[in-house]
């Protein structure tokens, strides 16, 4: 691994994701199950949870550099909303490598938006 090295992770997240994430989480938000409730406070629709995004950002960090277990940190921004339905775009650079770790930047977009920015990752390398 070295610095300026990318990886991408595309996910299109189904109909009933945020149902599924519902159960499996505990945040039953009628803004992520109900699509009436949604439109009625101003949103376009359900939208998915933000720790489900999150979740994304991490699975194409340790697919693409070694496995869940060298992954020693991540910080995101939640920036938007993200959408049932649309394919999501997680994009990552390494910016630095030294001491045995690895410090990745990365963002999350869909439909031409970044719903999460300033990502950064510590991955063990060793």
């Amino acid at each position: 691994m070295n610095a300026g090295d990318e990886f991408e992770l595309k996910v299109t997240p189904d109909r009933f994701l945020t149902v599924r994430y519902a159960g499996a989480s505990g945040d039953f938000n009628p803004i992520h199950l109900g699509e009436e409730f949604a439109r009625q406070v101003g949103l376009p629709g359900r939208i998915l949870h933000g720790l489900w995004t999150m979740a994304q950002v991490a699975r194409a960090h340790t697919e693409a550099l070694g496995g869940p277990d060298r992954l020693e940190r991540l910080a995101v921004q939640f920036r938007g909303l993200g959408q049932l339905e649309e394919e999501i775009t997680v994009r990552g650079t390494v910016r630095e490598v030294g001491s045995g770790r690895a410090v990745v930047d990365s963002e999350a977009v869909q439909a031409g938006k970044r719903i999460i920015r300033n990502g950064e990752a510590e991955i063990r390398l060793d």
